[in-house]
Parts: C-alpha cells; sequence; structure tokens
C-alpha cells in the first residue's frame, strides 16, 4: 500500500493540542499546589465548566452514519465509556498533583499515554518503521534528562493515581480517534461525565474536607471551558488524522512545553539540561511523527 505522513492540519491541530494540555498542567498546578481547592471539587468544577460551554457550541445531532443511525466509531466516540475514561482522567490528574512533583507527574502521566496507545497499536497490527522508534527513544532519553536530576521518591498513592489518568486519558484518546464530529462527541462526554465527577466528590467527603476558594473556583473552570474542552475538540479533530502511534509520540512533548510555561508564565527557573531535554524531545517526536509508514 501507499505511505503517509500527517498533513499541515493534522500538524497544526496537535499543535494546538498539545499547548492546551500543557495548559492543564500549569492551571492545575496553580489551584492545587497552594491548595486553594480539593481534588474532586476541582475536578467537578472542571468537567462541568467543559460541559457547559461544549453544550452551547454544539447546537446540531450528533453525526449518524447512512440509514440515521450512529455509526459504531462515532457511538464509541462519545458514549458512557468514553465519558467514564475522561472522568477518572480528570480525578485521577487532580488527586495526583496534590503530591507529585511537576516533572514526576507529567513523566508518569504521558509515560503511561504512551505504554496504551503504543500497545493498542502493535494490536492492531500497526508497524511502526524503525525511525519512529529511534525517535521515541530520543524523545523518552529527552524525558528522563528533565526528570532525573534532582528527583525524589514519588509518594505511592499520587504516582498510582497518575498513571490511572494516563491508562484512562490513552483509552480515551483511541476511542476518540473515530469521532465523526468531534465538538458532539466531546460535548456529550463531558456532559455524561459530571454526574461521575459527582459520585467521586461524594465518596471523597469521608476522607477529606470540601474547600474551594474564588481562585481555585475560577482556575476550574478556565481549565474545563478553554484548556480542556475546547483543547480536547481541537485532539480529536486532530486524532482523526493520526495514527495511534504518532497520537502517543505526538504527546511526549507536553512535559517540556509545561516546564517551558512555568519558566516563562510563572517564573520558574529554566536550567540549562531543560533545554537539552527539549531538543530530544521535540526532534524525537518530530523525527517519529514525521516518518513516512506503510498502511495496512
Amino acid at each position: 500500500m501507499g505511505q503517509s505522513t500527517p498533513g499541515a492540519a493534522a500538524i497544526a491541530l496537535t499543535a494546538v493540542a498539545m499547548v492546551a494540555f500543557a495548559g492543564n498542567s500549569l492551571l492545575c498546578r496553580l489551584a492545587l499546589a497552594p491548595h486553594a481547592i480539593d481534588p474532586t471539587t476541582f475536578a467537578l468544577v472542571r468537567v462541568a465548566a467543559g460541559a457547559v460551554v461544549l453544550m452551547l457550541l454544539v447546537r446540531r445531532p450528533r453525526a449518524s452514519a447512512p440509514g440515521g443511525a450512529p455509526s459504531r466509531a462515532a457511538s464509541r466516540a462519545a458514549s458512557w465509556p468514553s465519558a467514564l475514561s475522561l472522568a477518572v482522567y480528570a480525578v485521577a490528574f487532580a488527586l495526583a498533583y496534590v503530591a507529585l512533583a511537576a516533572s514526576t507527574g507529567t513523566l508518569a502521566l504521558f509515560g503511561a499515554v504512551q505504554v496504551t496507545m503504543i500497545a493498542s497499536a502493535l494490536a492492531r497490527g500497526e508497524r511502526p518503521p524503525p525511525r519512529t522508534w529511534i525517535g521515541f527513544l530520543a524523545a523518552t532519553a529527552g524525558l528522563l534528562v528533565l526528570l532525573l536530576p534532582g528527583a525524589t521518591a514519588p509518594d505511592p498513592f499520587a504516582l498510582s493515581a497518575m498513571l490511572t489518568a494516563g491508562v484512562a486519558w490513552g483509552v480515551y484518546s483511541l476511542r476518540g480517534r473515530g469521532a465523526a464530529d468531534p465538538a458532539s462527541a466531546t460535548a456529550h462526554n463531558f456532559v455524561r461525565a459530571v454526574p461521575i465527577c459527582l459520585l467521586a466528590s461524594a465518596l471523597a467527603l469521608p476522607f477529606a474536607a470540601v474547600h474551594a476558594e474564588p481562585r481555585g473556583l475560577w482556575l476550574a473552570i478556565a481549565l474545563g471551558a478553554v484548556t480542556s474542552g475546547l483543547g480536547y475538540v481541537v485532539w480529536y479533530s486532530a486524532l482523526r488524522r493520526l495514527s495511534a502511534t504518532d497520537a502517543a509520540m505526538a504527546q511526549l512533548t507536553v512535559p517540556v512545553l509545561a516546564a517551558l510555561g512555568g519558566a516563562v508564565l510563572l517564573g520558574e527557573t529554566l536550567p540549562t539540561r531543560l533545554w537539552f531535554a527539549a531538543a530530544l524531545v521535540l526532534g524525537g517526536t518530530a523525527l517519529a511523527v514525521l516518518a513516512p509508514r506503510k498502511n495496512g
């Protein structure tokens, strides 16, 4: 069969989505590190804000297959299983960022995403060429450069929560690849995820007090409405144009983008090793994603 690489539209959409994902980490860090809001309330407000904004944007029925019945791919993209994956990611992500350092958290999250998505790609018959694997190793080495100097043993519960979030996000991304209407699929998933997050908040009541300062609420709303809700619409649009391997590789850029964003927007230090890590991750990702491959 022929060979294909992601087109300009796919690359542009993916770049926007990755910036939005990095924004998720920055906003979450701003809210949860100073304990401006408890994690389950943060997740609930985040998902609810995304649901409200997306449902305002979606004013047409979900895409259907010929004959009026929803296609199997569209049903997978907007469904209770997809919403459950989204809710598990949102709750676990917030729980983890209370205790994990940013570098440890992002590495654990996207490491789990890579394992989930690449394992699925291999199971479905994708066979990435050697150039893709070289790029993957280079990008992974960059993440290790970013993490290892000064790394401390992570909190076991927080690490487990972040790994869970990564697996859930990988599943959500894989299910989203079939979305015929990304905006509608994302909106319906956010609406379905609200009661799941509400249940998680109720279950957390015996273990942690609910608290929410105005700053924490506004950050959760901004994260849900913009970098999550609208960002995920862009991501679903990109996923329609990417292989599972391409999608997994692209997400390796997020830890570096988050670190760079922290330096520029939050005044965090930007050590020399971060520039080296950024070169490895971004260069390795470009090498892998732009590698031509055979289809079928």
